[in-house]
């Protein structure tokens, strides 16, 4: 028994525009063709298929069979592909990057972070993207090892050979604890009580800035590699540390977390940088991004500063 044949990409086209319009006239006037045309190409796709599509007879508009019906998810499938590869040809005619690797700081703000790959899925959306979160000296490693074709970092804030950089703003880290932790519970605030207790650490994971600790103040600590797992950790109170504002933001207001008053420890603000290689710079995608990230920074400024108060 010999199989189904192989439909164009134009008989497909066809199919689904009868279908979206609901009539072979008004596909005609669509396409820009002929009517007896688009019946001939659904019949050639028909006779293709071994099978009929639509039921003529039912009704004055055509109605697809339960074929029909089977294959319509399949047909957009391949139509939205080709449409993908289409796009994506047409942007690397233009110099688009056919994918995007970013590192982000672990301290930068999700609000930010989803506000910029919103406006990135929507400018971009056939260029694929790795995103890798990290601290420290480990985002500018990323950058300039190749893995990463830009990056979001913080500290230490110097200029480094090889990379192009572009400040875009910061966010306030204060120094929390449970509210059953010693700091928080202790009546007097007295200079160097934070450094009796278990302050808890963001692992640096890059040689680039291993041993420099940056608002360390403990002579015990526990290091950990994420923030997710600090931020667990301070909720337990097992130690203190300092943390981003808009991330505990709700810890905050709920009591779950409160900030420790003591006079050395103030936390502090965390500065962002754009960056990328001097001698790899971005594409569009890329810039968009960096751009996207800059442009967050009056909107984002104001919103830090109506949370200081916490």
């Amino acid at each position: 028994m010999k199989g189904p044949g192989t439909p164009t990409f134009d008989q497909l086209k066809v199919f689904l525009t009868v279908v979206d319009v609901g009539s072979f006239a008004g596909a005609a006037r669509k396409l820009n063709r002929a009517t007896s045309v688009v019946s001939y190409t659904i019949a050639n796709l028909e006779a293709q298929l071994g099978f009929v599509l639509f039921d003529r007879d039912s009704t004055r508009r055509p109605c697809l069979t339960e074929a029909g019906r089977i294959v319509l998810s399949e047909t957009r499938s391949v139509a939205n592909g080709v449409n993908r590869l289409r796009a994506k040809a047409q942007g690397l005619l233009q110099g688009l990057e056919p994918s995007l690797s970013i590192a982000l700081d672990a301290m930068l703000p999700a609000s930010r972070v989803l506000d910029a790959l919103k406006g990135f899925r929507s400018e971009f959306p056939t260029i694929p993207l790795q995103i890798r979160t990290e601290g420290l000296g480990a985002v500018t490693d990323l950058v300039l090892n190749g893995a990463a074709s830009i990056g979001v970092c913080g500290p230490p804030d110097v200029d480094i050979d090889g990379l192009d950089r572009m400040g875009i703003g910061s966010v306030e880290l204060i120094p929390v604890a449970a509210p059953n932790h010693p700091l928080a519970l202790a009546s007097d605030k007295r200079i160097g009580a934070g450094r009796e207790h278990i302050q808890i650490v963001l692992t640096d994971r890059s040689e680039r800035t291993k041993g420099i600790d940056l608002g360390v103040v403990a002579t015990h600590t526990w290091r950990v590699a994420d923030l997710s797992t600090k931020h667990m950790l301070l909720l337990e109170g097992l130690g203190w540390g300092n943390m981003p504002v808009p991330m505990i933001r709700e810890d905050l207001l709920s009591g779950r977390l409160v900030r420790i008053e003591l006079p050395d420890i103030k936390g502090g603000n965390y500065r962002f940088f754009a960056i990328h290689r001097s001698d790899a710079p971005p594409g569009p995608a890329g810039s968009f991004l960096i751009q996207k990230f800059a442009k967050q920074v009056p909107d984002w400024a104001l919103n830090a500063r109506d949370v200081q108060a916490l």
